[in-house]
């Protein structure tokens, strides 16, 4: 585990974007950098963060941390399901197989908790016991687990992701019954595999988000898995006596953020404040944590330039293939 004094000389080494015109038109998501490059896309993960549908600005290292270990969860869990990923170029690029993206993100949830306006602790805090087509019991508490994992599916491509059921996301157009069923089985079981891991490790997989495409007519898992951004992870040996005193879990994810931000009366309304150093080199840090103790391995810090670098991997992909040659 680096130190935090290595993690602050990082504070302005940092990939807030990507350029390169070579490989044409650029879409720029909340955390990644993508181009479209023939049948394949690259994506670029950036340190960007962000939290409330905002970009908040960034954290040293993250974006090596978040393509890492979306790598290594890819990896695991091909035998549930096909992927996209074609190859992994540099720590913070992967290289993927183009498909075609379902307009819902699938949440699956071991626990009740969050923040966030479509978390379901806040939606239950605010009296709504039928969330997302799941009947919710009286008397839950935060943190808390559920007698059975459920799914709870969210908008995309709105302004602000909306929480859905599966007869409104039928009703709306947004997929077909039969669809939905074959995406659901094959995200419980992702989950499954991914609480079994990270029991092992001495974690508590609380909850996390898919994205699924089709791909040749099959539908294959995309964008990342089981990250510190898409996921809640918590530490398991604390676990019960934090809940029974009512007091906040450990946490190894981005919900630090979230807290800090919602204990600044920011939701995702008007302008977010700004992150300070001291939150932003204790997210990377956490960051770095979960990476370490998910996958196994130590993270390893690249010295020199991390935007000289990406760039300069991208120029090299470029070159590698004769259709995108630099002119």
């Amino acid at each position: 585990m680096i130190s935090e004094s290595r993690i602050s000389a990082e504070l302005t080494n940092v990939l807030e974007r990507t350029y390169c015109a070579s490989l044409g038109h650029k879409e720029t998501g909340k955390v990644r950098d993508s181009y479209r490059w023939g049948d394949k896309r690259i994506l670029v993960a950036t340190d960007r963060i962000s939290a409330f549908d905002c970009v908040l600005g960034t954290i040293p290292f993250k974006g090596q941390v978040l393509n890492q270990i979306a790598a290594f969860w890819f990896n695991k869990t091909s035998d549930i399901v096909s992927n996209h990923v074609i190859n992994v170029p540099d720590p913070n690029i992967m290289v993927v197989k183009e498909c075609r993206q379902l307009p819902l993100e699938f949440i699956v949830r071991g626990y009740i908790t969050g923040v966030t306006k479509t978390s379901a602790w806040y939606n239950y805090q605010n009296g709504v016991r039928n969330f997302c087509g799941n009947k919710l019991p009286e008397g839950l508490r935060k943190d808390q687990q559920l007698p059975t994992p459920i799914l709870t599916p969210t908008t995309k491509l709105e302004k602000h992701d909306r929480p859905i059921s599966r007869d409104e996301a039928i009703k709306e157009g947004l997929i077909d019954g039969d669809s939905f069923d074959e995406v659901a089985d094959i995200c419980f079981r992702l989950f499954a595999r991914g609480v079994e891991h990270a029991a092992s490790r001495g974690l508590i997989l609380v909850d996390t988000k898919y994205e699924i495409g089709r791909l040749d007519g099959k539908f294959v898992v995309s964008d990342e898995v089981h990250t510190p951004d898409s996921s809640r992870y918590w530490f398991k040996d604390t676990y019960e006596e934090l809940f029974k005193g009512g007091k906040d879990q450990r946490k190894l994810d981005k919900e630090y953020v979230r807290e800090w931000l919602a204990s600044q009366g920011f939701r995702g309304d008007g302008t977010p404040p700004p992150l300070p150093d001291e939150i932003r080199v204790e997210a990377a840090r956490r960051y770095i944590q979960a990476y370490e103790l998910v996958s196994g391995f130590a993270f390893e810090v690249i010295e020199g330039s991390i935007s000289d670098r990406v760039n300069a991997a991208l120029a090299t992909l470029v070159r590698q293939d004769a259709a995108f040659a630099v002119t």
